[in-house]
């Protein structure tokens, strides 16, 4: 047999397309070829395959070798077809019986000694191939993650003689039994209850987690914007299996998920120096930014106004859509960013304007110029827009006041069934045409909401933020109709200006 075809898996984005690796074997000077799009990491798979081989105790073929990894026009990268090209390899040269390749799709990185290396993207692989074949073989690290999907036979192995011993029926590989992650997070969350004072800005927080709504927080140096940032994961609702998969199916693309945080909201924070590509994505060969490795979870842009213009427009359609599409001259990827924005800033560069002793010292140019890179369009897309002021020396010596972040949670995951139930997502989600069947106002509702619309000059897409936010106030108030008090709470949070 002179020629042997393997199955294996690519990355396109979060999909995982087949990829049919053949290995033909030919008379002539010994070479490997590889063809088929394969970047820099694959083509160096000749030289650890070769040592791989050798060192299993098999024979590589003193032969003229062509790899093709097919379709030809799809990029292939990273060394997750180190284990199928060598499985090739042997297959045409008679080793091993390539009728046993047929039943299996294998992805695994090869060191030298034969070992195998775990990959990125197992998870997202493993959920792409389904239960289509009798199994997926992968290294045993990456076994691990990919059993989270459960309808998918994952076999783990140490070494390619693993995986040749089991295609000969000589020992037969372990099969991963389905995994959900850990039963503890490895981290406990830091505790609202901690924080002392900001009593609004600590309701302002659970209103976001009860509604997964956007909020920013600007106040003078030290008030507490970072720790209240960091108390959100702690009062999010549990996540469904279905969003555990998709953050962990994105975090796998980029080796950087974790098993024993499965079922854990994501919370990423970027310093303010990131570019466009680290935040939203790209490359040659895209791959997804943090507001994809935040997707389901936290995304904590701290100092907003001090990152790049740029890259906070380019914030502006995935808040909105949920995704993010990447688009390449030779390449596009679509990514999901169901991100829940969490922004600190100081209300100048100093970090003092309109402290009443005056220790800002901040000229007019330096103010509108720091504020400037927040754009009109921009901040109507946050739904909640808090002031944090300095506390008073009282407050910062007494003890800690307010309730837990287990008591809060309570509640908030009360009010997110109750949008589940009514509306099957949460309120920050709802269309425009939901918004006018599940958050209509009562007669004082609608009354002040015309009169705030009069004298804030909101936009219609501000209208509609109010009205989802104050959606949220009445689920935590019990899930009963919008009234008067709720819309009065909501506007107040839309009372935030850059003057």
């Amino acid at each position: 047999m002179s020629l042997a075809i393997v199955s294996s898996r690519g990355l396109d984005g979060l999909g995982a397309p087949p990829v049919a690796v053949e290995v033909h074997l030919a008379g002539g000077l010994p070479s490997v070829t590889l063809v088929g799009l394969p970047d820099t990491e694959v083509k160096e798979a000749r030289d650890r395959v070769r040592a791989a081989l050798q060192n299993s105790g098999f024979e590589f073929p003193a032969k003229r070798i062509t790899v093709n990894l097919a379709p030809a026009d799809l990029p292939k990268e990273s060394g997750r077809f180190d284990l199928p090209i060598a499985l090739g390899i042997l297959a045409a040269s008679e080793q091993i019986p390539g009728k046993a390749l047929d039943a299996y799709e294998f992805a695994g990185e090869l060191s030298l000694s034969g070992h195998l290396r775990p990959i990125r993207g197992a998870l997202a692989m493993v959920l792409a191939a389904g239960a289509r074949r009798d199994g997926f073989v992968l290294p045993r690290e990456s076994a691990r993650e990919a059993a989270l999907a459960h309808d998918a036979r994952i076999l783990a192995a140490d070494t390619l003689l693993e995986v040749c011993a089991h295609l000969t029926g000589q020992h037969a590989l372990e099969v991963c039994p389905p995994f959900d992650g850990g039963t503890a997070p490895a981290v406990m969350p830091p505790d609202l209850a901690e924080v002392r004072g900001q009593m609004r800005a600590k309701r302002a927080l659970e209103i976001a987690a009860a509604g997964n709504h956007s909020i920013l927080f600007a106040g003078p140096p030290g008030t507490g914007k970072s720790m209240l940032a960091s108390r959100l994961p702690g009062l999010l609702p549990p996540m469904t299996r279905e969003a555990a998969l998709e953050s962990a199916a994105v975090l796998s693309l980029t080796g950087q998920f974790r098993p024993e945080r499965f079922g854990h909201p994501p919370y990423r924070s970027p310093h303010h120096t990131a570019s466009t590509a680290a935040l939203v994505g790209g490359g040659s060969i895209p791959r997804p930014g943090e507001i994809s490795l935040a997707h389901r979870g936290v995304l904590f842009l701290d100092e907003f106004p001090e990152f790049d213009r740029r890259v906070l427009e380019a914030l502006r359609e995935p808040m909105e859509s949920g995704r993010i599409h990447i688009s390449r001259a030779a390449r596009q990827a679509d990514f999901p960013a169901q991100f829940q924005l969490v922004a600190a800033m100081n209300p100048c560069p100093c970090g003092y304007h309109g402290d009443p002793k005056g220790k800002c010292r901040c000229t007019p140019d330096q103010l509108a110029r720091y504020l400037g890179k927040l754009s009109g369009p921009l901040l109507d897309r946050i739904d909640l827009q808090v002031e944090v002021p300095a506390l008073s020396p009282e407050a910062l010596q007494g003890a800690p006041s307010g309730e837990s972040s287990a008591v809060v949670r309570a509640r908030v995951s009360e009010a997110f069934d109750r949008q589940l139930r009514r509306q099957g997502k949460p309120n920050a989600r709802l269309e425009p045409r939901e918004i006018d069947v599940h958050c209509r106002p009562d007669e004082k509702g609608a009354a002040l909401l015309r009169s705030a619309l009069t004298r804030l000059d909101l936009s219609a897409r501000a209208y509609h933020r109010v009205l989802r936010v104050a959606r949220s106030i009445a689920d935590l108030d019990g899930g009963g109709a919008i009234l008067a008090a709720h819309i009065a709470e909501a506007v107040q949070y839309r009372r935030f200006t850059k003057d």
